[in-house]
């Protein structure tokens, strides 16, 4: 018993100290408990069999799904033009829309999609980012508590009811006392955490499309000779194929994309073709966005019996032409060694070996209007590809520069399509599946994740980079320290402990006492880990005292939840840290009185809805 409680002590200590990361700090514990022979094999690899580490890695790529096709940012996008110029409509929007979000989203996830257009909204309407990012944080943590999979404490929480024989929490059980507590939290910020909340000014602004694109507009004049045109009935266009007129050497033009009217999935025509190249053909009605001079265009257009359609050279229509959930745009800056230079690039061109499209260069702040570029070091250009593509190009070309960082850039895409609704309803059909409880929670989430990993709503690299290891890894391997916990009566010991000082005086006061326990542990160690240490000597406590276990788990969820004092007790806290200009004392300021009535709001709610 010595020697865990030693290596217990050290774990704690380890997540504290951060000098390493949780996933190292709990497998070095896990290892511990092998070498000293306090767990065999079996016990000590548990974790990595576990349905709850199985549901949450699921969840992580059900939720990069929602991230990935549009879901996410358009919501953030709606609730931030909804709060107008008024801070504390805002203030409440992004509290609301945060909590929401992260009962079906990550709260990491929620938070990196929120976190740019909170920020933007706070300096549209005048006011600065740490009057809005702490309540987008701790909304985050408190929304998770709507629902089963809205945070891994929950779900641990649930698991631990029903691996000791009680029953588990359906999904939306939670909602009960999470709902009440994301209210509160609003109102809190609104009235009382608003006056608390410092004014630091900051000038990390996070990237922003819309942003971006007015500053391409102004700084290369990216939309101009852009235009759109239909094929008509009558055009010699019609059933041939792009290479057999050679527009770039005949016409001095580059067809960018290409918009079909009557696309025919079944057999295999798209209804568009992102970056045509010679091979694609041409068919009645398709719509070709073409750059090229205004007399060039006009010169193509009575030779091929063309129609235009206006092209506005503002955000909104260059957005809506050229990015989507697939294909984005980025700068990308020539070095002196660069294979780029000397070479004489057509704007518009597919360089097919890149895999990218160039759409406007400047050189010298200036933008540069010829249709040919002569690259030179130190110019500039706006790129166009597939977000993997650009992200790569840095890595396949080594002496460009590309600014800012595609991957964030790519989930801030608010345009939904026919992926984005097949991400919506694995959401759905995971809930359904669990709330009826047709299958294992574990299983659900695998089936609808394999769903959106089939479909291409999230691409197999980005699935793996969506998943948190560092979580995953963490749990996995600090299940075994709840079995050692047990296993050697160190549980029953502290459970016992608990009885005997509070139990005794009243199952309320034990509910206290549990809550601050582990609300102590949630400052500064991560939630999940604090949940796995909690869950049995929660469980044995209520045992103990003959009492029913569930308001002891549903309180170990919510004050696992509650790091509302300290940037390294949850992931969200620190994120915004930086984009806040926090100090370690405004989480205390803040947190401390919004923690204060949590815990009074939990011992009056959850004894009432979940009786003792």
């Amino acid at each position: 018993m010595s020697v865990l409680l030693i290596i217990l002590i050290i774990t704690i200590a380890l997540f504290v100290w951060g000098k390493f990361t949780p996933d190292i700090v709990a497998l070095m514990s896990m290892l511990s408990l092998f070498l000293t022979g306090i767990l065999d094999l079996d016990e000590t690899l548990s974790g990595f069999s576990n349905p709850t580490v199985i549901m949450i890695a699921a969840l992580f790529i059900i939720g990069e799904g929602l991230s990935q096709t549009g879901w996410t940012a358009l919501a953030g996008q709606k609730f931030v033009k909804w709060a107008g110029k008024s801070v504390p409509k805002l203030l409440v929007l992004v509290s609301l829309g945060s909590g929401v979000l992260s009962g079906f989203v990550s709260n990491t996830g929620t938070v990196a999609t929120l976190l740019p257009v909170s920020v933007s909204a706070a300096w549209s309407i005048g006011t600065v980012p740490s009057k809005i990012l702490m309540p987008v944080a701790f909304g985050s943590n408190t929304g998770g508590l709507l629902t089963l999979t809205g945070t891994p404490p929950n779900i641990i929480a649930s698991n631990a009811l029903a691996e000791n024989g009680f029953e588990a929490f359906s999904f939306f059980e939670f909602a009960l006392i999470g709902i009440p507590l994301l209210i509160i939290s609003i109102l809190y910020f609104r009235y009382v955490g608003f006056r608390l909340l410092p004014k630091n000014t900051t000038d990390n602004q996070p990237i922003n499309i819309d942003s971006e694109m007015h500053q391409w507009i102004e700084n290369y004049s990216v939309g101009d000779n852009l235009y759109r045109l239909r094929i008509r009935s009558m055009s010699p266009l019609i059933n041939t194929t792009i290479g057999q007129w050679d527009f770039e050497k005949n016409n001095n033009l580059s067809i960018v994309r290409l918009r079909r009217r009557f696309p025919n999935p079944l057999k295999g025509i798209k209804r568009f073709v992102e970056f045509p190249t010679a091979d694609t053909e041409l068919r009645y009605h398709d719509i070709i966005t073409i750059k090229g001079s205004t007399e060039d265009i006009d010169k193509l257009i009575l030779k091929f019996h063309l129609g235009i359609i206006p092209f506005k050279n503002d955000n909104g229509d260059l957005k809506e032409e050229f990015i989507n959930q697939e294909v984005g745009m980025a700068e990308m800056i020539v070095t002196p060694k660069s294979l780029f230079l000397g070479h004489n690039i057509p704007m518009g061109l597919y360089l097919e070996q890149a895999g990218i499209q160039l759409l406007a260069a400047s050189r010298n702040n200036k933008p540069l209007k010829d249709k040919n570029v002569a690259v030179k070091a130190g110019d500039a250009f706006i790129i166009r590809g597939t977000w993997e593509r650009i992200e790569a190009l840095k890595n396949v070309y080594k002496n460009l520069v590309i600014s800012g960082s595609p991957e964030s850039m790519a989930k801030n895409v608010d345009k939904l399509t026919y992926k984005s609704y097949i991400s919506l309803a694995m959401l759905l059909l995971m809930i359904t599946l669990l709330v009826f409880k047709i299958v294992p929670g574990a299983i659900a989430a695998m089936i609808c994740a394999g769903v959106i990993l089939i479909t291409g709503c999230v691409p197999m690299a980005k699935a793996y980079k969506g998943i948190s290891w560092i979580s995953v890894i963490m749990i996995a391997a600090m299940i075994p320290m709840g079995i050692a916990l047990q296993k050697t009566g160190v549980a029953e010991l502290a459970a016992n402990s608990l009885v005997a000082n509070l139990g005794s005086i009243h199952p309320i006061v034990l509910l206290g006492g549990i809550f601050l326990l582990t609300t102590g542990f949630s400052q500064a160690i991560n939630n999940s880990a604090t949940a796995v240490l909690m869950a049995p000597i929660a469980i044995l406590a209520a045992q103990s005292l003959g009492i029913s276990p569930e308001p002891f788990m549903i309180v170990v969820a919510i004050s696992a939840s509650t790091a509302f004092l300290t940037p390294v007790g949850t992931t969200t806290n620190a994120m915004v840290m930086a984009a806040g200009d926090y100090k370690f004392m405004d989480y205390l300021k803040v947190g401390a009185p919004l923690l204060l009535i949590f815990f009074i709001i939990s011992l009056v709610l959850v004894p009432l809805i979940w009786p003792f």
